[in-house]
């Protein structure tokens, strides 16, 4: 079975959400793949200042966000996984939309807080969710779960078949790449991580994002990448169903010979 995954290496204009959707329709309207990652943060721009100024950008799963994510994938029979901001009630989470080819709406809330994330944002609480996606099983993480093995172990664990990773990446450049070529190899799964671009400022401080998105194969090897500073699609053509047998020799399975009665701590 071919399937066709990308992800968008994007720049988001900070706090200008209706910008940035009126740029996401059009990358995605022009995009001819099953699936379509997105960073993080995507619709609203990442370093704020307060969890007070992010609200009025944040938005429930009836929002403009979501409502376009949701109506994209159904009109386009793909998988559309994009990073927003979104509120319940007097809580934000950074989250991601993962809207699927039937029309249906699914909420990955991230796990492991960055940083100064944990002013803003609560820490998430929808676990990590596998999704049936037209017949192909894709988890979700959020940038800085990358750090964490169990995030990509979870996910594959249930079923995963593709970690999709929006993210929005500012320290340690390039050291993420070779971590997230690993959890494939650890995992036989592909990993497709869709990071942004761009510089944003408080004053005179500022952050910097690096870019260098990336799709790997379930052995670790590099299906496409891009620059640190190149906004636009990388894509690859996979098949799902070379996940699906963990062994690598008539003696070894990666799942069936873990031993987790041993890795209590």
């Amino acid at each position: 079975m071919e399937y066709r995954i990308a992800a968008l290496q994007f720049l988001p204009a900070f706090m200008d959400k209706a910008a940035n959707l009126v740029k996401l329709e059009a990358l995605l309207r022009a995009l001819d793949a099953d699936l379509a990652v997105v960073p993080e943060l995507a619709t609203t721009g990442y370093w704020f200042e307060s969890r007070e100024q992010l609200l009025s950008l944040s938005e429930g799963r009836d929002g403009a966000a979501c409502t376009l994510f949701r109506d994209l994938a159904l009109e386009h029979r793909m998988t559309v996984i994009a990073g927003f901001a979104e509120r319940d009630g007097d809580r934000v989470y950074n989250a991601a939309a993962v809207a699927t080819p039937d029309g249906a709406l699914h909420v990955y809330r991230k796990t492991h807080l960055f940083a100064e994330e944990k002013d803003i944002f609560t820490p998430g609480d929808s676990g990590f969710q596998v999704i049936d996606c037209a017949g192909v099983r894709i988890g979700t993480m959020i940038c800085y779960d990358w750090r964490f093995p169990e995030s990509a172990r979870t996910l594959a664990l249930r079923g995963a078949q593709i970690i999709a990773h929006p993210s929005a990446l500012v320290a340690l450049p390039r050291l993420w790449q070779p971590v997230m070529r690993a959890r494939s190899f650890e995992n036989k799964v592909y990993t497709v991580t869709a990071d942004r671009i761009g510089t944003e400022t408080h004053g005179a401080a500022s952050l910097t994002f690096h870019g260098c998105s990336q799709i790997t194969d379930i052995n670790g090897a590099v299906l496409a990448e891009t620059d640190e500073v190149t906004e636009g699609w990388i894509a690859a053509t996979v098949d799902p169903a070379r996940t699906l047998d963990k062994s690598f020799s008539r003696y070894n399975d990666i799942f069936a010979d873990r031993r987790p009665d041993c890795y209590e701590c």
